[in-house]
C-alpha cells in the first residue's frame, strides 16, 4: 500500500536568484507577517531619559535590589567611583591620629610626674615608614 510521491526541486544559479528574489530589506517592522501594523519603537536619548526618570521619581521605590534609587545610586557611584562622605572619613582619621599622638604625650607626661624619672618616647608620625622604629613601640629611657 505504498504509494510513490516524486518531489521536483527547482534550482536557481546564482545570477537567475539576484534575479528572481528580493535580499534587500524594505523595512524592519513587522508589517505582512501577522503580527500587527505598529512602527518600531526609537530608542531614548539620554535628554529622553531624564524627561522620563523626572516623570517616575515618585513611583521609583526607594530601596531595593532592583528597579530602585538605592540600585541607582550604587551603580552609579560604582561607575564613577564615587565613595560617599570620603573626605569627611579621612579628616576624621587624621583627627584621630592627631588625638592618639597628643594623648601618647598626655601619658608621657604622667609617667615622668608619678615615677619622677625622664621617659622619652619616640613616636612616629602619621604616615611615616615605621621599619626599623622599634615598629612604633614606645621606648623609655
Amino acid at each position: 500500500m505504498s504509494k510513490k510521491i516524486e518531489l521536483y526541486k527547482t534550482v536557481f544559479d546564482k545570477n537567475q536568484y539576484k534575479q528572481l528574489v528580493n535580499t534587500q530589506f524594505s523595512t524592519t517592522s513587522a508589517t505582512g507577517l501577522g503580527v500587527g501594523e505598529t512602527e518600531p519603537e526609537e530608542e531614548p536619548d539620554v535628554e529622553d531619559f531624564f524627561e522620563m526618570y523626572n516623570d517616575l521619581f515618585y513611583d521609583i521605590p526607594q530601596f531595593g535590589e532592583l528597579e530602585s534609587h538605592q540600585y541607582l545610586i550604587q551603580k552609579s557611584s560604582e561607575y564613577i567611583n564615587f565613595e560617599p562622605n570620603q573626605d569627611e572619613i579621612e579628616a576624621l582619621q587624621r583627627e584621630i591620629g592627631e588625638l592618639r599622638t597628643e594623648l601618647l604625650n598626655e601619658q608621657q607626661k604622667n609617667i615622668e610626674l608619678t615615677s619622677g624619672m625622664d621617659s622619652s618616647i619616640s613616636t612616629v608620625g602619621i604616615g611615616e615608614n615605621t621599619a626599623g622604629s622599634n615598629s612604633g613601640n614606645p621606648t623609655f629611657s
